[in-house]
């Protein structure tokens, strides 16, 4: 939990703080230092889940994007025999 810290460390530490800070103003800066951990944890859980919403969206838009696009459908092929753009018109009139 503490790291390296062994019990003998941690005890020395909060005696010093007992020392320094007085009995009546060690339990308001506890409050305070787990208060502002807390802001922390939150504050880091929300950059964290703002930052996977927005890879989630990046890798939908690249998959949008990695799809080839529909192709327009193909014109009619022209009947055998004829180049295409050389047959007539089945609706338009003979030349008079």
């Amino acid at each position: 939990m503490f790291g390296s810290l062994g019990l003998p460390e941690i005890l020395f530490i909060l005696v010093l703080a007992l020392l320094v800070f007085g009995p009546r103003r060690l339990p308001e800066i506890g409050r305070t230092i787990g208060r502002a951990l807390g802001e922390f944890r939150r504050a880091t859980h929300d950059l964290k889940r703002s930052i996977d919403t927005e890879l989630t969206v990046d890798e939908v838009r690249g998959r949008d994007a990695a799809r080839p696009a529909q192709a327009p459908p193909a014109p009619p092929a022209a009947p055998s025999g004829t180049i295409a753009g050389d047959a007539e018109p089945e609706d338009s009139e003979p030349p008079a």
